[in-house]
């Protein structure tokens, strides 16, 4: 009985969005359903404010409105032209860059222009805006040359420019420019800025943002200006060949999965669990994308204060740890283990040759090496692990190099509500350190409430934690591991410091040639490797699924086939589902 209430439930769950949808069709009075792309997402938009938007799906609908002048090739993740025509030019005697932009109209058929991208960065530099500044705090002037010129100087030489600045979206002039000039007088600048509310955002991107319904759907239309259709960019004839575009709102994963299964949408643009894999795979009408992801999941230390500051524990835990047992059981083969900080679909910058601490040992050679690493360095047990005959036996609580017993330690995790998986590793590694002697309690912890005692406070031993969604450029390296960043909020939540470390990461910060800083960067991890401030553990897979029934073309890439380039070049096979 309650099983059958519970399908009448999802039932009526989709029935109710189905219907959201007929009266959006029927109202507005379209025709030839054939272009009509819809897509499932878990929350609606948060703002379509492009200054505050930080929510996953603000910026999944706002990257296929606003543009940057460069984008990510979807093969070989280098930055190439978008709203601009070419590469940046670089004049090394006054440390400037010039870049030449396409023709490019807005939406509204005006011509976007030099302007509009001097106007874009002088806003983010005069209101501190805090996802961009970093990119352009260096940046001293920019001007605009001529209508499709504009021309960059630097203070000094920033390998990041190239990589990360160029890639900021740009906005229109004439829609932001009497918002910023009532914004930048008032008392609070930067939150009347972010306040002001954007119904209709003016973009150059492939599609227009035309209606929504809170809490139901958003319904989008092909941009009859962008600049890209029928071009070739990189291998790819863009459109965009849908017409429209209707994102619908699924609060359960559960009920998107059926509505994909029964045709009512096309694609769910989330990561799915590979619980649901058994169910989609079996399913005629479902092809599932399996994905890399610019991720990483890994257990850190607070290496501020002892015991955590000894480096030679740090590596002996390390050893304790079973990265393939996490990946094939916890996570499901639905990810690869990490030897690196650079995830390894980041082919170019990621170091190959780094030690994975215990990899191919039993778990009763992981304890005897862990054992033997220890005692070495002065800790010791009344029973310890290992006994005379070389066999593993249940240990007494480990003693410190002074003799003392090592205090109980916590491993916090985020709740097993918001990531299993994480919660799961966090029990299993307790585990692994008893066999030690490690008195180790992992303890799930509310993620705002995690964040604000480790980023905050600095109060924790160690955790388990993430970063879903890492820049392509490895200049996180420096955010996370510079000892300028051990403050309060800081990037560097573990309090790492190393004199050489920090020379390499400035060095690379400033490094203009590309293979000069991947030197730079590949010893980076080298470093951090050898002190493990941070142990990666895994990059889970991202794992979508699309109805094929109608439209086929999807563009794979790290970070999924739900991207700029998907749907630009996604097509109706002329089957109607």
């Amino acid at each position: 009985m309650a099983e059958k209430r519970a399908c009448l439930k999802v039932s009526a769950c989709v029935l109710l969005i189905f219907l959201s949808a007929v009266m959006l069709m029927s109202c507005t009075g379209r025709k030839n359903e054939k272009n009509f792309l819809k897509i499932a997402v878990s929350e609606e938009p948060e703002s379509f404010n492009i200054w505050l938007a930080s929510d996953a799906n603000s910026r999944k609908m706002l990257s296929l409105i606003y543009q940057p002048l460069y984008i990510r090739d979807p093969e070989e993740l280098d930055l190439i032209p978008w709203l601009a025509s070419s590469d940046p030019v670089y004049f090394p005697e006054d440390l400037s860059y010039t870049v030449s932009l396409r023709q490019v109209k807005w939406s509204n058929g005006s011509d976007l222009t030099s302007s509009d991208v001097v106007f874009t960065i002088n806003l983010i530099k005069a209101f501190q805006v805090p996802r961009f500044i970093s990119k352009w705090r260096f940046v001293k002037k920019v001007e605009a040359v001529d209508k499709h010129t504009v021309r960059f100087y630097l203070e000094e030489p920033k390998a990041v420019f190239l990589t990360r600045s160029l890639g900021v979206p740009i906005v229109s002039q004439k829609e932001w420019e009497a918002v910023a000039e009532k914004a930048i007088h008032s008392e609070k600048p930067y939150k009347t800025l972010i306040n002001h509310k954007i119904e209709i955002p003016l973009g150059c991107g492939p599609f227009v943002l035309k209606e929504k319904r809170q809490g139901a759907y958003l319904y989008f239309k092909k941009n009859p200006f962008f600049f890209g259709e029928n071009q070739t960019i990189k291998g790819h004839t863009l459109g965009p060949y849908i017409d429209r575009l209707l994102f619908k709102v699924y609060r359960s994963a559960d009920v998107a999965i059926l509505a994909l299964k029964k045709g009512s949408v096309d694609y769910y643009w989330s990561g799915i669990q590979p619980g649901h894999m058994k169910g989609l795979t079996r399913h005629k009408k479902i092809d599932v994308f399996v994905s890399k992801k610019s991720a990483f999941y890994y257990m850190g230390f607070n290496v501020r204060k002892p015991p955590f500051s000894d480096p030679h524990l740090r590596r002996a835990m390390a050893v304790l740890i079973d990265k393939q047992f996490i990946v094939s059981l916890i996570l499901q083969g639905f990810a690869t283990q990490m030897t690196s900080v650079v995830p390894k679909g980041n082919g170019f910058w990621h170091n190959p040759d780094l030690p994975d601490y215990g990899c191919g040992l039993s778990r009763a050679e992981r304890i005897k090496k862990a054992y033997h690493m220890l005692s070495s360095k002065g800790y010791t047990w009344e029973d310890p692990p290992v006994n005379q005959n070389n066999e593993i036996v249940s240990p007494s609580p480990i003693r410190l190099p002074h003799g003392r017993p090592m205090e109980a330690f916590t491993i916090l995790t985020p709740p097993a509500g918001y990531d299993p998986h994480r919660a799961a590793c966090g029990t299993m590694i307790q585990e692994w350190f008893k066999d030690l002697g490690l008195p180790a309690q992992s303890r799930p912890m509310s993620f705002g409430a995690l964040l604000n005692t480790v980023k905050a406070r600095h109060e924790f031993d160690t955790l388990i934690f993430g970063y879903g969604r890492l820049s392509l450029d490895p200049d996180y390296l420096r955010s996370f591991f510079h000892s300028n960043n051990d403050k309060s909020r800081g990037w560097n939540m573990s309090g790492y410091k190393n004199s050489e470390f920090d020379r390499l990461a400035n060095a690379s910060l400033a490094a203009m040639d590309k293979f000069e800083r991947q030197k730079l960067i590949w010893e980076m991890q080298e470093i951090i490797l050898r002190d493990l401030p941070y142990l990666p553990l895994y990059n889970p897979a991202l794992i979508e699924a699309v109805n094929n029934t109608a439209f086929s073309g999807w563009v794979e890439m790290v970070g999924g086939i739900g991207n700029i380039w998907s749907l630009c070049c996604v097509k109706h096979q002329g089957v109607v589902p």
